[in-house]
């Protein structure tokens, strides 16, 4: 009697050398986050490099954005050049190298060409890996559904444990062994992408016919060769210090360049390209979730910035005998999501059975509505801190909590509801504006965080309430709007 062939958890065999892939690259990309800004923060004499706070995070801000942004190319790339297997590989490589350097390094210029190696290595492997996956269905339905549900799974396994490993080891032997456990995490991801490759047949091994044949191919390999080129050259400039770039310059500039393309992009949709009355107010609907989804995110982003610098600074840590590592709280939204998410979605489906399904504008205001909420947490918890004591980390689970609530409530509709509401010619653009909002609201974020004084702990709980206000009011702002929103909405195929 034949055998049946070998699955993985009932799915493609192929799912598991993504699965594992995925979620040592984000071990890496977590840990690594959770010891960033303290690092950069840390006195030259206790092994960091002693930037104060406003240039810490506006490193911070620009390496998040620039993942974001990133997959852009990263995916022009896969589509046209390389494939999707090739990018994935790639991909992971420089995110190993980039990984490398940071624990190499001990000066910033070095530590930042390690980020932007970083960037560019993901901006490769992240939207690459995902579209393999839903490659291994090409029926679509259900069972891609689930599929991508256990690969979702993986990504909040490896944001748990990567948190929890590169802290501990960064307080207990230093931070370029934390750093260097993120390398070993992605080289891991790396070794087994490599090995297990062949289980992907040839979902994503070639790239999309070009449209303009093998001259365009020629054209375009031309034309990343320059482009490498010139990185490379701007990576030996920057790592020997002969170019210098401000960051907290760097951040105000690449705020005005999103806001300016992204404002290019919707007035060219509204005046110039021949949309219909419906799909017009589809696109003023779009702009609301737009700015809503920049909002959320720099709320939530605050905690690789300002709570983390909370967490290390002004909270009792002390379990017993036992410090807690400042790291471990970065891991606590990836815990929550792996306990929340089945819940959320039970959620969604008993109200929609019931028809009482919740519109995006109306999820996206409890999103909003939960990221606000937190900061209040924050704000009581400075209150103590204020006052001359140190807060519980129950303060920060809290926050924490109610953040990962709105997370839920906002992000998973959020690609989807840009993908239905953009005219349908545009669709192939509606990508680029989501992760466009997720990088502007990371600069915000990073922005945000610099505004904050160590040296003036009163302001503190003033500074966390005004977050909350950005979020609540853009929250009662898109609840007055819902008729309209549904209205503009109404007509999306």
């Amino acid at each position: 009697m034949p055998h049946a062939p070998r699955s993985f958890f009932g799915h493609p065999q192929a799912l598991s050398s993504l699965f594992f892939a995925e979620m040592w690259e984000r071990f890496s990309y977590y840990g690594m986050r959770a010891l960033l800004v303290l690092f950069l923060v840390e006195a030259a004499r206790s092994g960091g490099l002693g930037l104060d706070d406003r240039s810490a995070t506006a490193v911070y801000g620009l390496y998040t954005a620039g993942v974001y942004i990133a997959s852009l190319p990263g995916g022009w790339i896969a589509d046209r050049l390389l494939g999707g297997q090739r990018a994935v590989f790639w991909g992971a490589l420089l995110i190993t190298l980039g990984h490398l350097l940071l624990a190499l390094a001990h000066t910033l210029p070095m530590f930042s060409t390690g980020l932007a190696v970083i960037v560019l290595g993901t901006g490769l492997l992240k939207p690459n890996i995902a579209s393999l996956v839903a490659a291994l269905y090409p029926q679509g339905g259900a069972r891609r559904d689930a599929g991508f549900t256990i690969f979702y799974m993986g990504i909040n396994l490896g944001a748990t444990l990567g948190p929890l490993v590169t802290a501990s080891l960064a307080q207990r032997y230093g931070w370029h062994v934390g750093f260097l456990a993120a390398a070993v995490g992605m080289a891991l991801g790396l070794a087994w992408f490599r090995v297990t490759r062949a289980r992907l047949g040839e979902a994503g091994l070639r790239p999309a016919p070009h449209p303009h044949g093998e001259p365009g191919v020629r054209r375009d390999k031309r034309a990343l060769w320059v482009i490498a080129g010139g990185l490379a050259v701007l990576a030996v400039l920057l790592a020997r210090g002969t170019w210098s770039i401000s960051a907290v310059a760097l951040r105000g500039q690449a705020i005005y360049l999103i806001l300016l393309l992204v404002l290019g992009f919707f007035g060219y949709l509204l005046l110039l390209a021949e949309i219909t009355p419906a799909e017009r107010r589809r696109v003023l609907v779009l702009i609301a979730l737009f700015l809503a989804s920049a909002v959320f995110w720099s709320g939530f982003e605050q905690a690789g910035s300002s709570m983390t610098l909370f967490s290390e600074r002004y909270t009792d840590r002390m379990l017993g005998g036992f410090q807690i590592p400042t790291g471990w709280f970065q891991a606590l939204n990836a815990v929550f999501i792996i306990v929340f998410a089945p819940l959320f979605s039970a959620l969604w489906l008993y109200l929609g059975r019931r028809g009482k399904d919740l519109s995006t504008g109306l999820k996206f205001s409890l999103g909003l509505a939960g990221m606000a909420l937190g900061f209040v947490v924050m704000a009581a918890a400075s209150r103590i801190v204020a006052g001359g004591g140190l807060a519980g980390p129950g303060w920060l689970v809290l926050a924490y909590l109610l953040h990962t609530w709105g997370e839920l409530a906002l992000s998973p509709v959020g690609m989807s509801a840009t993908t239905q509401l953009v005219p349908a010619r545009f669709v192939g653009q509606s990508l680029g504006l989501w992760y466009a909002s997720l990088s502007l609201g990371n600069l915000l974020a990073s922005q945000i965080a610099g505004e904050f004084d160590a040296t003036n702990l009163v302001a503190m709980p003033g500074q966390y309430l005004r977050i909350f206000g950005f979020g609540a009011i853009a929250a009662l702002l898109l609840l007055a709007a819902l008729p309209l929103l549904r209205r503009g909405s109404a007509a999306t195929p």
